[in-house]
This record gives structure tokens, sequence and C-alpha cells, in this order.
């Protein structure tokens, strides 16, 4: 298992919850929920400045996918969201198969007692925590860094996230 602090990213629509692993990698903890901007500069400023001020080994962003493994409604933002991020940091950027992190963060939290509104707040923090957590137990199985490196190039003028051919989720 490799050491460092690693930073989970859950992305939604309207908020970005972020998480963070102790250095070595034994437990991940809520961070905060970032709103999302249209341009992206705050969010994606607040994780650029996260990662360099807890010298993150790694950024670990949720890949929704279906249960049947197609691309969902929100799989093409959550890559273009990890290009971004990419493109602003100097450590690996990697997609992990999130499937079913927002419903168990629902769940988890109904289960402390926290319903509703309340849950708003926090909910994509725990998914957050729940997707870099999924990340730090496929790493300690495999022995391998988990999920897709974010490779960012540049063709026709425009950056494109291209995955690595590490298959791994």
């Amino acid at each position: 298992m490799r050491r460092g602090v690693r930073i989970g990213i859950d992305v939604g629509k309207a908020r970005v919850g972020v998480a963070r692993t102790d250095p070595d990698g034994l437990l991940a903890t809520p961070v905060e929920t970032l709103a999302r901007s249209a341009d992206g500069v705050a969010d994606i400023g607040a994780v650029r400045d996260l990662v360099s001020e807890l010298d993150a080994l790694e950024v670990i962003v949720g890949l929704p996918i279906a249960l049947s493994g197609r691309d969902t409604a929100s799989t093409q933002d959550a890559r273009d969201y990890a290009a971004a991020i990419a493109r602003t940091v100097t450590v690996p950027v990697r997609l992990v198969d999130e499937r079913l992190s927002t419903v168990s963060a629902q769940g988890a939290l109904r289960a402390s007692g926290r319903k509703g509104r309340s849950q708003r707040s926090v909910i994509d923090q725990v998914a957050a925590v729940i997707i870099v957590q999924h990340a730090l137990d496929l790493e300690r199985s495999s022995g391998q860094p988990p999920g897709r490196t974010v490779d960012v190039t540049r063709e026709t003028g425009g950056d494109v996230a291209v995955p690595a051919t590490d298959e791994r989720q």
C-alpha cells in the first residue's frame, strides 16, 4: 500500500463532496461540500488548494456508472470534472467506479438518525468518503493503484480527458 493522503471527490450537478484519507491510507474522513460554480473556478481551485495543503498523493474522483455497466447522464460530467482537476494539480487524478455510493451514503445517514434536508449538507461528503474508502480497499486487495488515471492531452485545440489503459475499478 502506497503511503500518502488521497483526496476523494463526489461530483454532483450542484455540489461537490470532498473527503480525505490519513497518510497511511487507513481511514477516510469528510472534509467539506463545495458549491459547484458554473465556470469551475472556485470549486476546482479549492480542490487544488487542498491537494497542495495536504501534500496529497492523488485525487480519486467517483465515476457514476449504471448497474448495467453503461454510462449514465452524469458519467461524462464526472470525466470532464476529473480532467479539469488534472489540469490544475501535479498529482495523478484517478476515476474509480462509484456505483451506489450516494445510495450507501443516504442509508448510512438515515441509520445515524439524519433525515431529509439535514442530509443534504453532508451527503456529498459521505459519498466522497465511500468513494475514497473503496479506492483504498481496491488498492489494498490488488496491490495496485485503483481505477483509471486521467491523462489530459491536447487534441484539436481543446483539452480531452483520456482514461489510461489501466482498467481496474
